[in-house]
């Protein structure tokens, strides 16, 4: 009976200290981290991967061959075919190579899994860093927002980062206003920068804009105060912008 006993208080034991283990183990892991800064991300499939190849500033290729592009962001271009490299191009390239080049990442979904090149599109997180790859590039000057639905959990978030950025002339905004190539040459005065679009169509014309208020309001060619605004999204049609969470300018 004693030997009974004696087994059964060191299997006891033994259960209760595997769960204390494990229980640490999952508290303190890296995706528990993450989810703690990006709820939002708990729903969403999680996969990891080994950064092989550097494309650009928002494109890298895995170890498995897979091609990723980052989800919110478009840095200038560095490889589009039959295009000079755009200002501060080879500046956001580098920075993606030094940070990602041979890193372990953990990649995550938004509603779309992939664009219409097939690359896996992805919000990605070096491992050990909490903070966001695709937040990074907008926060420190080396991207702007680029909203494509239904990949929009972070949109809101990323033109409000970017706003502070471009107010910092952190990156290419600084560069933008250092050199004055979005300068009017006939009277001297600043042009916007280049907006976010959902790129639906070829040339959007409808402007969309936050207000010192926060209000999302979008404007249609045409309207009273629609060469005034410096747009912060550009749209294709109204439907998209309303889907944005835009409202009609005047109402």
């Amino acid at each position: 009976m004693k030997k009974i006993i004696m087994l059964l208080l060191i299997s006891m034991t033994t259960l209760l200290a595997s769960a204390c283990s494990a229980g640490n183990e999952s508290g303190s892991s890296f995706t528990d981290q993450i989810y703690k800064h990006y709820p939002q991300l708990k729903s969403q499939k999680m996969t990891t991967g080994q950064v092989k190849r550097v494309v650009d500033g928002d494109t890298f290729t895995l170890e498995s061959g897979e091609k990723v592009r980052l989800i919110g962001v478009n840095t200038p271009e560095t490889v589009k075919p039959d295009s000079p490299v755009e200002q501060y191009g080879k500046e956001a390239s580098a920075f993606t190579k030094d940070e990602l080049t041979g890193k372990k990442i953990y990649l995550f979904s938004d509603a779309g899994d992939t664009d219409k090149y097939g690359r896996l599109l992805r919000y990605v997180f070096i491992d050990g860093q909490t903070v966001m790859f695709n937040e990074l590039l907008i926060r420190e000057g080396y991207a702007n927002v680029m909203t494509i639905q239904p990949n929009a959990m972070f949109a809101d978030a990323f033109v409000k980062l970017e706003r502070e950025a471009r107010q910092q002339n952190k990156g290419l905004w600084g560069a933008e206003k250092k050199k004055g190539q979005n300068s009017d040459s006939s009277s001297g005065e600043s042009v916007p920068s280049k907006p976010a679009s959902t790129a639906s169509c070829k040339n959007p014309d409808i402007k969309g804009n936050i207000n010192s208020k926060n209000e999302k309001i979008y404007h249609m060619p045409g309207g009273a105060s629609y060469d005034q605004t410096q747009a912060e999204e550009m749209f294709c049609t109204e439907k998209e912008a309303q889907s944005a969470g835009f409202r009609k300018a005047g109402k």
